[in-house]
Protein backbone atom coordinates (compact mmCIF):
# COMPACT_ATOMS: atom_id res chain seq x y z
CA UNK A 1 0.00 0.00 0.00
CA UNK A 2 1.06 3.62 -0.77
CA UNK A 3 2.40 5.63 1.94
CA UNK A 4 -0.69 7.62 3.72
CA UNK A 5 -0.63 11.02 2.13
CA UNK A 6 -0.22 14.12 4.34
CA UNK A 7 -4.08 15.24 5.74
CA UNK A 8 -5.63 17.92 3.07
CA UNK A 9 -6.01 21.51 4.96
CA UNK A 10 -9.49 22.66 5.45
CA UNK A 11 -10.95 25.76 3.63
CA UNK A 12 -9.92 28.90 5.69
CA UNK A 13 -13.78 29.45 5.99
CA UNK A 14 -14.43 25.96 7.57
CA UNK A 15 -14.42 27.04 10.91
CA UNK A 16 -16.34 27.61 14.17
CA UNK A 17 -13.96 27.92 16.59
CA UNK A 18 -15.15 29.08 19.88
CA UNK A 19 -18.57 28.66 18.65
CA UNK A 20 -19.66 25.38 20.54
CA UNK A 21 -19.84 26.78 24.30
CA UNK A 22 -22.23 29.57 23.21
CA UNK A 23 -24.77 26.78 21.58
CA UNK A 24 -28.09 25.69 23.80
CA UNK A 25 -28.51 21.64 23.41
CA UNK A 26 -30.64 19.23 24.72
CA UNK A 27 -32.76 22.32 26.24
CA UNK A 28 -30.20 23.32 28.38
CA UNK A 29 -30.02 19.95 30.58
CA UNK A 30 -26.75 18.63 31.48
CA UNK A 31 -26.41 14.99 33.51
CA UNK A 32 -26.49 15.86 36.91
CA UNK A 33 -24.26 11.90 37.00
CA UNK A 34 -21.16 13.01 34.71
CA UNK A 35 -19.12 10.11 33.73
CA UNK A 36 -15.60 10.33 32.22
CA UNK A 37 -16.48 8.66 28.43
CA UNK A 38 -13.40 7.52 26.84
CA UNK A 39 -13.74 7.62 22.88
CA UNK A 40 -11.42 5.76 20.82
CA UNK A 41 -10.99 7.56 17.34
CA UNK A 42 -11.03 10.86 15.81
CA UNK A 43 -12.93 10.71 12.56
CA UNK A 44 -16.32 12.25 12.19
CA UNK A 45 -18.28 9.88 14.10
CA UNK A 46 -15.43 10.26 17.02
CA UNK A 47 -15.67 14.37 17.17
CA UNK A 48 -19.21 13.93 16.77
CA UNK A 49 -19.84 12.07 19.69
CA UNK A 50 -17.16 14.20 21.66
CA UNK A 51 -19.13 17.59 20.96
CA UNK A 52 -22.68 15.68 21.98
CA UNK A 53 -21.18 14.24 25.46
CA UNK A 54 -19.20 17.49 26.38
CA UNK A 55 -22.34 19.28 25.63
CA UNK A 56 -24.63 16.92 28.04
CA UNK A 57 -22.29 16.96 30.73
CA UNK A 58 -19.69 14.31 30.75
CA UNK A 59 -15.83 14.57 30.91
CA UNK A 60 -14.34 13.45 27.66
CA UNK A 61 -11.18 11.90 25.92
CA UNK A 62 -9.92 11.15 22.81
CA UNK A 63 -7.76 8.50 21.61
CA UNK A 64 -6.27 8.90 17.85
CA UNK A 65 -3.42 6.56 16.57
CA UNK A 66 -2.14 9.23 14.18
CA UNK A 67 0.08 11.36 14.81
CA UNK A 68 -1.78 14.49 13.17
CA UNK A 69 -5.60 14.92 12.76
CA UNK A 70 -6.80 15.54 8.84
CA UNK A 71 -8.73 13.80 6.11
CA UNK A 72 -8.16 13.33 2.79
CA UNK A 73 -8.90 14.68 -0.45
CA UNK A 74 -12.60 13.82 -1.50
CA UNK A 75 -16.11 15.59 -0.90
CA UNK A 76 -18.57 14.24 1.03
CA UNK A 77 -22.60 14.62 1.08
CA UNK A 78 -24.07 16.20 4.14
CA UNK A 79 -27.67 15.47 3.43
CA UNK A 80 -30.35 17.33 5.70
CA UNK A 81 -30.94 15.37 8.27
CA UNK A 82 -26.79 15.96 9.14
CA UNK A 83 -26.91 19.55 8.21
CA UNK A 84 -30.15 20.35 10.58
CA UNK A 85 -27.85 19.42 13.33
CA UNK A 86 -24.55 21.18 12.08
CA UNK A 87 -26.81 24.10 12.17
CA UNK A 88 -28.19 23.52 15.82
CA UNK A 89 -24.49 23.18 16.90
CA UNK A 90 -23.44 26.62 15.55
CA UNK A 91 -22.36 25.36 12.43
CA UNK A 92 -24.29 26.73 9.67
CA UNK A 93 -23.30 29.89 8.06
CA UNK A 94 -19.64 28.01 7.78
CA UNK A 95 -21.19 25.32 6.43
CA UNK A 96 -23.31 27.98 3.88
CA UNK A 97 -19.36 29.37 3.33
CA UNK A 98 -17.42 25.70 2.28
CA UNK A 99 -20.36 23.57 0.70
CA UNK A 100 -22.37 24.04 -2.61
CA UNK A 101 -26.19 23.32 -2.55
CA UNK A 102 -26.80 20.97 -5.45
CA UNK A 103 -30.21 21.61 -7.82
CA UNK A 104 -30.35 18.49 -8.59
CA UNK A 105 -29.67 14.85 -9.15
CA UNK A 106 -29.04 13.48 -12.68
CA UNK A 107 -28.54 10.33 -14.05
CA UNK A 108 -27.48 9.71 -17.39
CA UNK A 109 -26.06 6.71 -19.53
CA UNK A 110 -22.42 6.28 -19.57
CA UNK A 111 -21.64 6.08 -23.25
CA UNK A 112 -23.97 8.84 -24.73
CA UNK A 113 -24.86 10.81 -21.37
CA UNK A 114 -28.60 10.90 -22.39
CA UNK A 115 -30.25 11.88 -19.25
CA UNK A 116 -32.45 8.74 -17.87
CA UNK A 117 -33.30 10.15 -14.58
CA UNK A 118 -33.96 13.77 -12.61
CA UNK A 119 -34.45 14.75 -9.41
CA UNK A 120 -34.64 18.32 -8.38
CA UNK A 121 -33.42 19.38 -4.58
CA UNK A 122 -33.72 23.31 -4.36
CA UNK A 123 -36.82 22.43 -2.42
CA UNK A 124 -35.10 20.12 0.05
CA UNK A 125 -35.23 22.46 3.14
CA UNK A 126 -38.86 23.39 2.09
CA UNK A 127 -39.83 20.13 2.19
CA UNK A 128 -37.25 18.31 4.79
CA UNK A 129 -36.41 21.12 7.22
CA UNK A 130 -32.74 21.87 6.38
CA UNK A 131 -30.59 22.12 2.82
CA UNK A 132 -28.33 19.39 1.09
CA UNK A 133 -24.60 20.16 0.79
CA UNK A 134 -21.39 19.12 -1.50
CA UNK A 135 -18.52 19.55 1.05
CA UNK A 136 -15.22 19.03 1.02
CA UNK A 137 -14.25 16.07 4.03
CA UNK A 138 -11.10 17.87 5.41
CA UNK A 139 -13.74 21.14 6.09
CA UNK A 140 -16.59 18.74 7.29
CA UNK A 141 -14.06 17.35 9.60
CA UNK A 142 -12.08 20.65 10.61
CA UNK A 143 -15.62 22.04 11.63
CA UNK A 144 -16.99 19.09 13.87
CA UNK A 145 -13.11 19.77 15.39
CA UNK A 146 -13.91 22.80 16.18
CA UNK A 147 -17.49 22.10 18.20
CA UNK A 148 -16.06 19.14 19.68
CA UNK A 149 -12.19 21.02 20.85
CA UNK A 150 -13.83 22.47 23.93
CA UNK A 151 -15.02 19.82 25.19
CA UNK A 152 -12.51 17.11 24.79
CA UNK A 153 -8.84 16.30 25.86
CA UNK A 154 -6.96 14.98 22.25
CA UNK A 155 -4.35 12.33 22.62
CA UNK A 156 -2.88 11.79 19.42
CA UNK A 157 -0.46 8.37 18.95
CA UNK A 158 -2.14 7.22 20.97
CA UNK A 159 -2.91 3.39 19.75
CA UNK A 160 -5.55 1.33 22.24
CA UNK A 161 -3.91 -2.32 21.90
CA UNK A 162 -6.53 -3.59 24.29
CA UNK A 163 -9.52 -3.22 26.12
CA UNK A 164 -10.48 -4.29 29.40
CA UNK A 165 -14.96 -3.38 29.61
CA UNK A 166 -15.26 -4.28 32.87
CA UNK A 167 -13.37 -2.01 34.22
CA UNK A 168 -13.58 -0.59 31.97
CA UNK A 169 -10.21 0.78 30.26
CA UNK A 170 -8.19 1.12 27.95
CA UNK A 171 -4.72 -0.08 26.77
CA UNK A 172 -2.17 2.35 24.72
CA UNK A 173 1.07 0.76 22.71
CA UNK A 174 2.68 2.66 25.29
CA UNK A 175 1.73 0.17 27.79
CA UNK A 176 0.04 3.28 29.86
CA UNK A 177 -3.58 1.52 31.28
CA UNK A 178 -6.48 4.78 31.72
CA UNK A 179 -9.67 4.28 33.26
CA UNK A 180 -12.98 5.57 32.68
CA UNK A 181 -16.47 5.10 33.30
CA UNK A 182 -17.26 4.35 29.72
CA UNK A 183 -16.07 3.51 26.42
CA UNK A 184 -17.38 4.42 22.72
CA UNK A 185 -15.46 2.96 19.89
CA UNK A 186 -15.77 4.98 16.79
CA UNK A 187 -12.36 3.44 15.54
CA UNK A 188 -14.34 2.62 11.92
CA UNK A 189 -14.46 -0.39 10.04
CA UNK A 190 -11.59 -2.10 11.41
CA UNK A 191 -12.67 -1.61 14.81
CA UNK A 192 -10.76 -2.93 17.67
CA UNK A 193 -13.90 -2.13 20.09
CA UNK A 194 -16.03 -4.16 17.60
CA UNK A 195 -13.86 -7.62 18.74
CA UNK A 196 -14.33 -6.13 22.47
CA UNK A 197 -18.34 -5.96 22.24
CA UNK A 198 -19.26 -9.20 20.00
CA UNK A 199 -16.12 -11.22 21.11
CA UNK A 200 -15.33 -11.65 16.94
CA UNK A 201 -15.22 -9.14 14.41
CA UNK A 202 -18.23 -9.13 11.99
CA UNK A 203 -17.03 -10.53 8.63
CA UNK A 204 -16.60 -7.92 5.65
CA UNK A 205 -17.75 -9.55 2.34
CA UNK A 206 -16.36 -8.19 -0.71
CA UNK A 207 -18.87 -6.29 -2.88
CA UNK A 208 -16.71 -6.69 -6.35
CA UNK A 209 -16.21 -2.98 -6.68
CA UNK A 210 -13.64 -0.36 -5.71
CA UNK A 211 -13.59 3.31 -5.94
CA UNK A 212 -11.37 6.08 -7.51
CA UNK A 213 -11.74 9.27 -6.13
CA UNK A 214 -10.34 12.43 -7.39
CA UNK A 215 -10.67 16.51 -7.53
CA UNK A 216 -10.10 18.43 -10.00
CA UNK A 217 -9.86 22.44 -10.43
CA UNK A 218 -13.13 23.68 -11.74
CA UNK A 219 -11.40 26.17 -13.87
CA UNK A 220 -10.62 23.55 -15.98
CA UNK A 221 -14.32 22.64 -16.29
CA UNK A 222 -15.30 26.16 -16.72
CA UNK A 223 -12.73 26.97 -19.54
CA UNK A 224 -14.73 24.17 -21.79
CA UNK A 225 -17.51 25.25 -23.42
CA UNK A 226 -18.56 21.24 -23.04
CA UNK A 227 -18.06 21.24 -19.44
CA UNK A 228 -18.69 24.36 -17.86
CA UNK A 229 -22.38 23.55 -17.14
CA UNK A 230 -21.47 21.04 -15.34
CA UNK A 231 -20.13 24.20 -12.67
CA UNK A 232 -22.59 26.67 -13.76
CA UNK A 233 -25.19 24.31 -13.23
CA UNK A 234 -24.32 22.63 -9.37
CA UNK A 235 -26.13 19.11 -10.25
CA UNK A 236 -24.68 15.70 -8.87
CA UNK A 237 -24.31 13.92 -11.74
CA UNK A 238 -24.74 9.93 -11.57
CA UNK A 239 -23.29 8.49 -14.52
CA UNK A 240 -24.51 4.65 -15.18
CA UNK A 241 -22.80 1.89 -16.76
CA UNK A 242 -22.50 -1.84 -16.94
CA UNK A 243 -20.57 -3.04 -13.53
CA UNK A 244 -19.51 0.78 -13.48
CA UNK A 245 -20.93 4.31 -12.38
CA UNK A 246 -19.41 7.46 -11.78
CA UNK A 247 -20.94 10.39 -9.58
CA UNK A 248 -19.50 14.01 -9.51
CA UNK A 249 -20.53 17.50 -8.13
CA UNK A 250 -19.02 20.87 -7.05
CA UNK A 251 -17.87 21.18 -3.73
CA UNK A 252 -15.88 24.82 -1.87
CA UNK A 253 -17.80 27.40 -3.83
CA UNK A 254 -18.26 25.38 -6.80
CA UNK A 255 -13.80 25.92 -7.26
CA UNK A 256 -13.13 22.36 -6.99
CA UNK A 257 -15.07 19.54 -8.77
CA UNK A 258 -15.23 15.96 -7.21
CA UNK A 259 -15.33 12.83 -9.04
CA UNK A 260 -15.81 9.34 -7.66
CA UNK A 261 -15.89 6.18 -9.83
CA UNK A 262 -16.85 2.36 -9.21
CA UNK A 263 -15.75 0.06 -11.02
CA UNK A 264 -14.65 -3.58 -10.87
CA UNK A 265 -12.46 -5.00 -8.09
CA UNK A 266 -8.51 -5.90 -9.13
CA UNK A 267 -6.82 -6.16 -6.26
CA UNK A 268 -7.29 -3.08 -4.23
CA UNK A 269 -7.16 -3.07 -0.41
CA UNK A 270 -9.75 -1.25 1.87
CA UNK A 271 -8.11 2.35 3.01
CA UNK A 272 -9.42 5.70 2.46
CA UNK A 273 -5.81 6.51 1.91
CA UNK A 274 -4.44 4.43 -1.11
CA UNK A 275 -3.01 5.92 -3.97
CA UNK A 276 -4.97 4.63 -7.50
CA UNK A 277 -3.31 4.94 -10.75
CA UNK A 278 -4.78 7.82 -12.39
CA UNK A 279 -3.74 6.11 -16.04
CA UNK A 280 -5.44 2.73 -15.43
CA UNK A 281 -8.99 5.19 -13.73
CA UNK A 282 -8.68 6.26 -17.65
CA UNK A 283 -8.98 3.30 -19.00
CA UNK A 284 -11.30 1.46 -17.17
CA UNK A 285 -13.68 4.37 -18.13
CA UNK A 286 -12.63 4.36 -21.41
CA UNK A 287 -16.12 4.07 -23.21
CA UNK A 288 -17.87 6.55 -21.10
CA UNK A 289 -19.36 10.01 -23.06
CA UNK A 290 -16.42 12.60 -24.48
CA UNK A 291 -17.14 14.70 -21.65
CA UNK A 292 -16.06 12.02 -18.86
CA UNK A 293 -13.13 11.32 -20.59
CA UNK A 294 -12.29 14.95 -20.80
CA UNK A 295 -12.71 15.37 -16.57
CA UNK A 296 -10.61 12.63 -16.09
CA UNK A 297 -7.47 13.66 -18.23
CA UNK A 298 -7.48 16.50 -15.90
CA UNK A 299 -6.73 13.98 -12.88
CA UNK A 300 -2.89 13.80 -12.37
CA UNK A 301 -3.69 11.83 -8.47
CA UNK A 302 -6.45 9.21 -7.04
CA UNK A 303 -7.34 7.44 -4.48
CA UNK A 304 -8.56 4.09 -4.83
CA UNK A 305 -10.52 2.09 -2.45
CA UNK A 306 -11.64 -1.46 -2.21
CA UNK A 307 -15.70 -1.26 -0.93
CA UNK A 308 -16.24 -4.06 1.52
CA UNK A 309 -19.75 -4.82 2.61
CA UNK A 310 -21.15 -5.89 6.59
CA UNK A 311 -24.00 -7.19 7.46
CA UNK A 312 -25.53 -5.71 10.78
CA UNK A 313 -24.93 -6.21 13.99
CA UNK A 314 -27.24 -8.21 16.82
CA UNK A 315 -25.70 -5.83 18.96
CA UNK A 316 -23.80 -2.37 19.63
CA UNK A 317 -23.41 -2.86 23.58
CA UNK A 318 -20.96 -4.87 25.55
CA UNK A 319 -22.87 -7.38 28.08
CA UNK A 320 -20.90 -5.27 30.85
CA UNK A 321 -22.71 -1.94 29.55
CA UNK A 322 -19.87 0.12 29.82
CA UNK A 323 -18.28 -0.15 26.14
CA UNK A 324 -20.62 0.90 23.22
CA UNK A 325 -19.52 1.17 19.12
CA UNK A 326 -20.86 3.85 16.83
CA UNK A 327 -20.42 4.69 13.16
CA UNK A 328 -18.16 2.45 10.86
CA UNK A 329 -17.37 0.78 14.12
CA UNK A 330 -21.41 -0.68 13.69
CA UNK A 331 -22.77 -0.40 10.75
CA UNK A 332 -20.00 1.20 8.16
CA UNK A 333 -22.06 2.17 4.69
CA UNK A 334 -21.42 2.10 1.11
CA UNK A 335 -21.20 4.71 -0.65
CA UNK A 336 -24.10 4.25 -2.81
CA UNK A 337 -26.26 6.53 -0.42
CA UNK A 338 -24.00 9.30 0.69
CA UNK A 339 -24.71 8.01 4.17
CA UNK A 340 -22.21 7.06 6.06
CA UNK A 341 -21.00 9.82 8.13
CA UNK A 342 -24.47 11.42 8.32
CA UNK A 343 -25.12 8.03 10.15
CA UNK A 344 -22.45 8.40 12.80
CA UNK A 345 -23.38 11.91 13.07
CA UNK A 346 -26.90 11.24 13.97
CA UNK A 347 -25.67 8.29 16.58
CA UNK A 348 -23.74 11.53 18.47
CA UNK A 349 -26.83 13.17 18.29
CA UNK A 350 -28.99 10.48 19.96
CA UNK A 351 -26.14 9.35 22.36
CA UNK A 352 -25.26 13.30 23.44
CA UNK A 353 -29.32 13.71 24.18
CA UNK A 354 -29.90 10.74 26.11
CA UNK A 355 -27.27 10.77 28.32
CA UNK A 356 -28.04 14.70 29.19
CA UNK A 357 -30.38 12.65 30.73
CA UNK A 358 -28.10 10.40 33.48
CA UNK A 359 -28.60 11.22 37.35
CA UNK A 360 -27.45 7.89 38.64
CA UNK A 361 -25.29 5.22 37.74
CA UNK A 362 -28.18 2.79 37.74
CA UNK A 363 -29.66 4.44 34.77
CA UNK A 364 -26.75 3.92 32.15
CA UNK A 365 -28.08 0.47 30.93
CA UNK A 366 -31.63 1.68 30.22
CA UNK A 367 -29.99 5.01 28.50
CA UNK A 368 -27.68 2.95 26.13
CA UNK A 369 -30.07 0.55 25.44
CA UNK A 370 -31.98 3.11 24.07
CA UNK A 371 -29.62 4.10 22.02
CA UNK A 372 -28.98 1.04 20.20
CA UNK A 373 -32.86 0.44 19.63
CA UNK A 374 -33.70 3.79 18.71
CA UNK A 375 -30.17 3.68 16.19
CA UNK A 376 -29.34 -0.06 15.02
CA UNK A 377 -32.90 -0.58 13.16
CA UNK A 378 -32.28 2.88 10.54
CA UNK A 379 -28.45 2.71 10.28
CA UNK A 380 -29.64 -1.33 8.87
CA UNK A 381 -32.21 -0.01 6.73
CA UNK A 382 -29.59 2.46 5.20
CA UNK A 383 -27.21 -0.18 5.19
CA UNK A 384 -29.95 -1.92 2.27
CA UNK A 385 -30.52 1.08 0.26
CA UNK A 386 -27.03 1.53 -0.18
CA UNK A 387 -26.86 -2.17 -1.29
CA UNK A 388 -29.42 -1.96 -3.83
CA UNK A 389 -28.43 1.33 -5.28
CA UNK A 390 -25.19 -0.55 -5.98
CA UNK A 391 -27.06 -3.18 -8.09
CA UNK A 392 -29.70 -0.69 -9.79
CA UNK A 393 -26.64 1.75 -11.09
CA UNK A 394 -24.88 -1.81 -12.31
CA UNK A 395 -26.55 -3.29 -14.78
CA UNK A 396 -25.14 -4.60 -18.10
CA UNK A 397 -26.62 -3.65 -21.26
CA UNK A 398 -30.33 -5.61 -21.88
CA UNK A 399 -33.54 -5.83 -20.64
CA UNK A 400 -32.91 -4.84 -17.36
CA UNK A 401 -30.86 -1.86 -17.96
CA UNK A 402 -34.10 -1.35 -20.16
CA UNK A 403 -36.56 -1.32 -17.19
CA UNK A 404 -34.78 0.51 -15.30
CA UNK A 405 -34.35 3.41 -17.59
CA UNK A 406 -37.76 3.69 -18.59
CA UNK A 407 -38.72 3.46 -14.77
CA UNK A 408 -36.31 6.39 -14.22
CA UNK A 409 -37.83 8.52 -16.97
CA UNK A 410 -41.35 7.86 -15.77
CA UNK A 411 -40.05 8.93 -12.21
CA UNK A 412 -38.12 12.10 -14.36
CA UNK A 413 -41.27 12.92 -16.06
CA UNK A 414 -43.73 13.17 -13.04
CA UNK A 415 -40.76 15.41 -11.37
CA UNK A 416 -40.81 18.18 -14.23
CA UNK A 417 -44.67 18.13 -14.27
CA UNK A 418 -44.58 18.59 -10.36
CA UNK A 419 -41.90 21.69 -11.04
CA UNK A 420 -44.42 22.65 -14.23
CA UNK A 421 -47.81 22.33 -12.31
CA UNK A 422 -47.07 22.41 -8.74
CA UNK A 423 -47.38 19.51 -5.73
CA UNK A 424 -47.15 16.49 -6.94
CA UNK A 425 -50.38 14.57 -7.00
CA UNK A 426 -50.97 12.21 -3.91
CA UNK A 427 -50.36 8.58 -6.48
CA UNK A 428 -46.78 9.98 -7.78
CA UNK A 429 -44.92 9.17 -4.77
CA UNK A 430 -42.93 6.80 -6.67
CA UNK A 431 -42.80 4.56 -4.04
CA UNK A 432 -39.92 1.57 -4.92
CA UNK A 433 -38.86 4.08 -7.83
CA UNK A 434 -35.33 2.74 -9.45
CA UNK A 435 -34.21 6.30 -8.91
CA UNK A 436 -34.34 6.23 -5.02
CA UNK A 437 -34.22 9.73 -4.45
CA UNK A 438 -37.66 10.31 -6.94
CA UNK A 439 -39.23 7.88 -4.13
CA UNK A 440 -41.04 10.74 -1.73
CA UNK A 441 -41.72 7.89 1.16
CA UNK A 442 -37.68 7.37 1.51
CA UNK A 443 -36.57 10.65 1.16
CA UNK A 444 -39.17 11.75 4.13
CA UNK A 445 -37.48 9.16 6.57
CA UNK A 446 -34.25 9.64 5.38
CA UNK A 447 -33.92 13.11 5.12
CA UNK A 448 -36.59 14.58 7.54
CA UNK A 449 -35.12 12.42 10.47
CA UNK A 450 -34.10 14.26 13.76
CA UNK A 451 -31.73 12.58 15.57
CA UNK A 452 -32.58 15.49 18.65
CA UNK A 453 -36.17 14.25 18.35
CA UNK A 454 -35.96 10.78 18.45
CA UNK A 455 -33.95 10.95 21.75
CA UNK A 456 -36.26 13.40 22.89
CA UNK A 457 -39.84 11.55 21.63
CA UNK A 458 -38.38 8.35 23.32
CA UNK A 459 -37.43 9.83 26.55
CA UNK A 460 -41.20 11.35 26.65
CA UNK A 461 -42.88 7.91 25.73
CA UNK A 462 -40.96 5.30 27.67
CA UNK A 463 -37.25 6.79 29.25
CA UNK A 464 -38.93 9.28 31.87
CA UNK A 465 -40.75 6.84 33.68
CA UNK A 466 -38.56 4.22 33.04
CA UNK A 467 -35.29 5.37 33.56
CA UNK A 468 -36.80 8.74 36.34
CA UNK A 469 -38.34 5.49 38.13
CA UNK A 470 -34.53 3.90 38.42
CA UNK A 471 -33.19 6.85 39.98
CA UNK A 472 -36.29 6.86 42.47
CA UNK A 473 -35.78 3.63 43.63
CA UNK A 474 -32.22 3.34 44.25
CA UNK A 475 -32.25 6.62 46.01
CA UNK A 476 -34.75 5.53 48.42
CA UNK A 477 -32.65 2.68 49.03
CA UNK A 478 -29.78 4.54 49.39
CA UNK A 479 -31.33 6.98 51.71
CA UNK A 480 -33.08 3.86 53.68
CA UNK A 481 -29.11 2.85 54.05
CA UNK A 482 -28.21 5.78 55.39
CA UNK A 483 -31.23 6.09 57.72
CA UNK A 484 -30.58 2.55 59.34
CA UNK A 485 -26.93 3.63 60.17
CA UNK A 486 -28.61 6.78 62.22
Amino acid sequence: MAARPDPVSAHAAASVEGVSPHTTLYNGRKASHPLHILIVGCGMGGLAAAHCLGKAGHKVTVFEAAAAIGEVGAGIQVTPNVSRLLRRWGAGDALEAVGVRPEAIVLRRYATGERVGYTRWTDMEEKYGAPYYHIHRADLHKLLFDLAAPFMTLRLQSTVVSVDPDAPSITLGSGEVVQGDMIVGADGVKSLLQRVVLGHTNPAEPTGDAVYRAIVPSHLLLADPELRELVDVPEMTGWMGPRRHIMAYNIRGKNEYNVVLAHPDDGSVESWTAEGSADKMRADFADYEPRVRKILSFVNSTLKWRLMDRKPLKTWIHPSYKVILLGDACHPMLPYRAQGAAMAIEDAAVLGNLLSHLSHPAQLKSLLQAYENLRLPRTAETQRQSRLNQTIFHLPDGPEQEQRDADMRKATEAELRRWREGKRAADEKLAGSANQWADEDKNMAQFAYDADAAAERWWAEVGQKQVGGLRATHGTSRDQQVLSRL
